[in-house]
Parts: C-alpha cells; sequence; structure tokens
C-alpha cells in the first residue's frame, strides 16, 4: 500500500506496508490520492424507484484489512472501535453489533461492503484509504447506509459519506480563523506541487471564501531550490521592493582618496608580481581591495503584499523555503508563517521559523483514550486507532439517542460528537469539523507553545 490514510497515519507510518515515510512522500501522512469517485454523487434510485431510505439497523459494519500486509493496522484499528462500544455484555444491553468484514479479502473493499449491505447492517466504519473508500462508497450510498471512511482525502467527502482523518482543509480553515483574528487579512501560499500542496492551497482558497477575505495568492514549486527561491521572490514581489529600497537610499557615496604616486608605484610593483602571489597580498593589479572586504548588503526591504504566509513543506524542502524566506526578507512581524500539522512531529527542530504557527488536536486530551486503551489491549495505540474509536463512538452515541437507525439528521446533530481529540461535527456535505488547536513555534529546541486552545473537549466516554 502506497497511499496512508490521514493525517494521524502519517505520524504512525511505521505500521504501512514497506514503511513508506512520509518525509520522502511529502504527502503521505495525510493520505491525499486525488482519486475522484466518478458518478458517486449521482447514484441512480434503488431498483425499487425513488430515494433509498437509511437502514433502520443498529448493527456497524467495519470495514478493514485484517489480512494482508497491512493486517497488523487494521487489526488496531478494529481495537479502537471494540473499545468505543464497550465489552460485549455491555454491547448487547445497547443492542449494537460489530460485523467485521475483511477488506484485503477476496473481492477488496467493495466486496467487503456489499457483503454488509447484505447483511442488513446500518452504518460502515471504513474503509481505510482514498482508494478503498472510493469503490465501497457506492454499494453503501445505493442502500443508503452512511459511511465514515478513515481516509483524510477531502475528495471523497460527499452526502453519506464523512471523511474522518483530519483533512489539510480543516487545519487551514483553524489556522486562516486564527490569523484574521489576529488582524491578518492578505493570504498567500508557497506550496509544493504535490497533492498535499494543492489540498493545502484549495483549503485556503475555501478558508478565505467562507471567512470573507480577499482571495489568496498560490504559488506551487516543482521542489529545486532554485524554484522555491523565484517563487517567493516572485510572490514577495522581490525585485519590485529591492528596487524601491535601493531608489529611497539617502546614504552617501563611500569616500575615494585620490591616487598618489605610492599607488602608482605599487600597481607597478603588481604587475611584476605572480598573479596568484599579487591576489594573496591582496594586490592583483586591478583591483587594491583585501580579500576579505565586506559584500554589499541587501537594504532592508518594504513589507511583501500578503501579510500571512501558508507554507506545505517538510525536510530539505523546508530548509530551502526558509533560505528563501531569508533571502526575501519576509518574517514577523510584518508576515505570519503558517503551516500543516505534519510539523507537530519536528516543532523543536523549527527555531530558524519562529513563531511559525500549526493547527492540530491538543495532545493532552488524548491521554484519557490512551489509558483505556492501554488496560484493554496492554500496548500504546497506534494514531489512526483514534479516527475507529470516534467513529465507533458516533456509532454508539446515535444509538443511545433512541432513534432509528442512522439518519443524517442524528449523524449531523449540531452538538457534534465527542472524540479523543477533541470533539468534532459531521457537516451535511461529509466533510467532519474537529475542534483543533493553533500552536506557535517557540525556539531554542523547545515544544511549540499552544497559541491557542480549542474548544474544551468532552471526557471520553466509558
Amino acid at each position: 500500500m502506497t497511499r496512508a490514510c490521514s493525517l494521524l497515519s502519517g505520524l504512525a507510518s511505521q505500521g504501512l506496508a514497506g514503511k513508506q515515510t512520509w518525509r520522502k512522500a511529502g504527502l503521505a501522512a495525510l493520505g491525499i490520492t486525488g482519486m475522484a469517485l466518478a458518478g458517486c454523487a449521482d447514484q441512480s434510485p434503488s431498483a425499487g424507484g425513488g430515494v433509498p431510505k437509511p437502514v433502520a439497523s443498529h448493527k456497524i459494519g467495519v470495514l478493514l484489512p485484517l489480512s494482508g500486509p497491512n493486517a497488523g493496522l487494521g487489526h488496531e484499528l478494529l481495537a479502537g472501535a471494540q473499545l468505543a462500544v464497550g465489552t460485549t455484555a455491555s454491547t448487547a444491553s445497547t443492542g449494537l453489533q460489530l460485523d467485521v468484514h475483511d477488506t484485503a479479502a477476496t473481492g477488496g473493499a467493495s466486496g467487503a461492503a456489499t457483503a454488509a449491505v447484505s447483511a442488513g447492517d446500518g452504518l460502515l466504519l471504513g474503509p481505510l484509504t482514498s482508494g478503498d473508500t472510493a469503490v465501497a462508497a457506492p454499494a453503501a450510498q445505493s442502500a443508503g447506509i452512511p459511511v465514515l471512511a478513515f481516509t483524510s482525502d477531502i475528495s471523497q467527502a460527499r452526502s453519506g459519506v464523512w471523511i474522518m482523518g483530519i483533512t489539510p482543509e480543516d487545519q487551514v480553515q483553524r489556522l486562516v480563523e486564527q490569523a484574521r483574528q489576529d488582524g491578518r487579512r492578505k493570504f498567500a501560499a508557497l506550496l509544493p506541487n504535490n497533492p498535499l500542496g494543492h489540498a493545502l492551497g484549495n483549503g485556503l482558497q475555501s478558508a478565505c471564501h467562507d471567512q470573507g477575505l480577499p482571495a489568496p495568492t498560490i504559488v506551487y514549486h516543482s521542489g529545486t531550490a532554485a524554484s522555491i527561491s523565484q517563487s517567493l521572490r516572485d510572490i514577495s514581489n522581490y525585485d519590485t521592493r529591492l528596487q524601491a529600497a535601493k531608489g529611497s537610499s539617502s546614504e552617501p557615496a563611500p569616500y575615494t582618496p585620490e591616487a598618489t604616486s605610492a599607488d602608482a608605484d605599487a600597481a607597478k610593483t603588481a604587475d611584476k608580481l605572480p598573479s596568484n602571489l599579487a591576489a594573496a597580498l591582496g594586490t592583483d593589479g586591478n583591483s587594491a581591495a583585501p580579500a576579505d572586504a565586506p559584500k554589499a548588503e541587501t537594504p532592508k526591504l518594504e513589507a511583501p503584499p500578503f501579510d500571512a504566509l501558508l507554507l506545505g513543506d517538510t525536510g530539505l524542502n523546508l530548509k530551502n523555503v526558509i533560505v528563501a524566506l531569508n533571502e526575501t526578507q519576509i518574517s514577523l512581524p510584518s508576515v505570519r508563517i503558517m503551516g500543516p500539522g505534519l510539523w507537530a512531529a519536528f516543532a523543536t527542530k523549527l527555531g530558524a521559523i519562529k513563531g511559525a504557527w500549526y493547527a492540530a488536536p491538543d495532545p493532552s486530551s488524548r491521554q484519557a483514550f490512551v489509558t483505556r486503551f492501554m488496560a484493554v489491549n496492554h500496548h500504546m495505540p497506534k494514531p489512526l486507532a483514534d479516527l475507529s474509536y470516534d467513529a465507533a463512538n458516533v456509532a454508539k452515541t446515535v444509538a443511545q439517542s433512541g432513534v432509528s437507525g442512522y439518519p443524517a439528521s442524528a449523524l449531523t446533530r449540531p452538538d457534534g460528537f465527542s472524540g479523543v481529540n477533541g470533539p468534532f461535527t459531521l457537516l451535511p456535505d461529509g466533510r467532519v469539523r474537529r475542534a483543533l488547536g493553533v500552536f506557535e513555534v517557540i525556539g531554542g529546541g523547545s515544544p511549540a507553545k499552544m497559541q491557542s486552545a480549542p474548544a474544551k473537549a468532552s471526557a471520553i466516554s466509558g
């Protein structure tokens, strides 16, 4: 499997087959595959005519890879779902039942979804990846069965199919909201030309539109140092700013003493010296400047045409971006740097962009879940187990509310649901809004500091 499933899966990528890292992919941690679910939004009516009605059953279908190279990860997610619904005895008392199907078996995710529909399941948890969601969703939608998928590929979100992963769009919405409250109004982005970069760019466009801000300026670089440098020069109007700074300079011309007879004699002497010796002495016959003469410094530039800049790189590319930021004089207080939640994994090493922001869950919110999971399973949960717990907790909460089945009105209730990493709400269009905090890079090897806390999370039930 070359795709990861979410931001959280990227931070636990050791569980994926082949151990491909998000640093190499630059996007695997977000599970963005760019696959479109063709025609899913325009499913034909059921054979009996009319729009399919939601299934009344509270039986929960679980679609996960329980065999093959990703079986370990699949079983970890299953453990998270089982923890949410409780023990066998308590599950029976609420009428809940997990109906588990292996997406790695013959028939794949499509066959697993069809089997769950045939079994009368009222809600599907999973599948794991964007590609599996694309092939599993049609069978569920045609039967009126909601899907809570574990991918973070926003292109799979639609009415009846919710994306449980923490999406780039959700992170950017939170960052723009906080930056707007901080007085920022003009947004721009320098992003890698890959699916993660485009997901962040699309998220920035949506966030600015949703929050009544001017359309952002977005450029995508090819990944080379030269492309990064030139892209940032273009977007920041560097040449224009440099010319303006040079034109406004009022410093007097440096003093140049008149030539003397001694100078003339020195020049004649230099003509007789070997060129390498003349250079070593600082007298090469053409210039009398010493070898360590200071280079001309770039004058202080005015602020660029934006006051908030979204980045999307990690690793070496991020290092090249930081070099370009210094060259173009883009920093606080004139510009707030913002980045993806992936930065949380190495925030102590981002001192070069001290003051930068990223959006992520409050790590303290997860402790109650970790304690319960370890008590039952005797090991630390992988981050993806958070998503399966959250999805199963949605199923449990709706079932205990007394409604029949899992109608959209119950799933999209305004109060939302309690999650491992804080409260979250299912939106009618398949997106999931999570309570994310905004973290600020402190520098000096210190962890990032929560600059703005998310809404207070409800306690983990059970």
